[in-house]
């Protein structure tokens, strides 16, 4: 299947749920990021409302640039885009400000990355918000490769979604299928970054791997649990592979269903 194909197949995927869950239109944040643009775009193509929303917390300048930019192409190209800016900025630093002082937190610890999930769980409430308000459905933004691979989101953040248009595509595929929509060249090869942390990190600076690598790895996977597999690997390629095992294991819990304790019927009073 082409891009071309994957972008008519999963606009009428959005148009067919947008309509049959009664809702009125989509909510997106984007970050400057490639998934972002892409999810965006392909709801714009709906001609169902969309708002675009850039959310910066202590955000660099070149990830507020690329957001901002991306914001004006698809509100020029698409007349059922609105895109708007709220600034998070403030209300993170106040609850950051709270728990560090609260009593509670008795060892005055800090957590780097408590912190950065909290960021993205701000920009997930704020998107729930105005989705509420405006009756829209919240779209989201994971790739294959981060939503069922490595897990590389936030539990009730950028994992707090109401659809996810793009789960089931390796980053690669989004990559082709942001080539087609047109999504501007500097958003497509800008080194992926969730900026949750205030710097110049990258994804694969947090991982230890590329997505293409990582994309091989769940591939690879794949062939070797149907014995396909069966291939002489290099150092990095056994690397790679321990990598995506330890951050699927380690993240596991954010791909299943919540753990729920079961209750035998005859303890409810019910025959079995």
């Amino acid at each position: 299947m082409t891009a071309e194909k994957i972008v008519e197949y999963i606009t009428q995927w959005l148009k067919n749920y947008q309509q049959s869950s009664f809702s009125k239109g989509f909510v997106i944040g984007v970050s400057g990021g490639i998934d972002s643009a892409v999810v965006s775009t392909l709801c714009a193509r709906t001609g169902a409302p969309v708002l675009v929303i850039e959310m910066p917390i202590r955000q660099s300048s070149t990830e507020i640039q690329r957001s901002r930019a991306h914001i004006e192409w698809l509100s020029k190209k698409f007349p059922n885009v609105t895109g708007g800016e709220v600034n998070l900025t403030d209300v993170f630093e106040t609850f950051e400000k709270t728990v560090k002082a609260n009593p509670i937190n008795e060892e005055n610890s800090y957590s780097e990355v408590a912190f950065a999930n909290m960021r993205s769980r701000l920009r997930m409430v704020n998107l729930y918000y105005f989705a509420s308000l405006k009756g829209y459905l919240v779209a989201g933004t994971g790739n294959k490769v981060e939503d069922f691979g490595v897990g590389f989101f936030t539990k009730y953040g950028d994992g707090g979604v109401d659809i996810s248009p793009i789960a089931d595509l390796m980053k690669s595929e989004v990559r082709a299928v942001a080539a087609a929509l047109g999504v501007s060249q500097e958003i497509i090869k800008a080194p992926p970054t969730d900026g949750l942390f205030g710097d110049t990190r990258t994804d694969e600076d947090q991982i230890g791997a590329t997505y293409d690598e990582l994309e091989w790895a769940m591939d690879h996977l794949d062939l070797a649990n149907t014995k396909q597999g069966e291939a002489t690997l290099t150092d990095r390629q056994k690397q790679v592979i321990e990598i995506y095992n330890k951050r699927h294991n380690a993240n596991l819990h954010k791909m299943v269903e919540i753990p729920r304790c079961i209750i035998p019927p005859e303890l409810k009073g019910k025959q079995p």
